[in-house]
């Protein structure tokens, strides 16, 4: 029964959810950019390339030479594919950089030293400026009451009442 709990708990925290959210993520990016880079950006470098496709350029160490790929894997030839290298690797520059593109956003959001859930659950007290809980009546770090706080922001924003 330990097990089972501990495991329930860690599927329900935060982190783990959010790894999951990032593996699904990760694979609808991967795919997206695969498209991009095989169908967008691919065939014009071939163009400039005497039209010969990328992805096929190959290496027979076999000593034979094959029109494509297909027919040198077909004809069972042991192949140095650098075209596929090629464009594995400007896939793989692609996502890098929109990974880069996505942190550097996420951090120009939250403040330094701030975790992104922080401004949901902490405030900051208006005499230490610092962080504490928002349903703090006494803040933890100089000991002042917040109630007093709590009751001027009343005062000077009455609440309508409905009777």
């Amino acid at each position: 029964m330990g097990l089972f709990h501990e495991f329930r708990q860690f599927t329900m925290r935060g982190s783990a959810i959010d790894m999951g959210v990032g593996v699904v993520l990760g694979a609808a990016l991967s795919n997206f950019v695969d498209s991009l880079v095989r169908d967008i950006l691919l065939p014009p470098l071939g163009l400039l390339y005497a039209r010969m496709d990328i992805e096929n350029l190959h290496i027979s160490l076999s000593g034979r030479t094959y029109t494509s790929l297909a027919d040198a894997k077909e004809a069972g030839a042991i192949t140095i594919n650098y075209g596929l290298f090629i464009s594995t690797s400007i896939r793989f520059m692609i996502i890098l950089f929109v990974v880069f593109l996505v942190i550097r956003q996420m951090n120009r959001w939250k403040k330094p030293h701030q975790h992104p859930l922080d401004s949901m659950t902490k405030k900051e007290c208006p005499y230490c400026c610092l962080s504490i809980p928002t349903r703090a009546v006494i803040c933890p770090h100089c000991s002042t009451s917040l109630e007093e706080e709590q009751d001027a922001t009343e005062r000077a924003m009455p609440r309508l009442r409905i009777k």
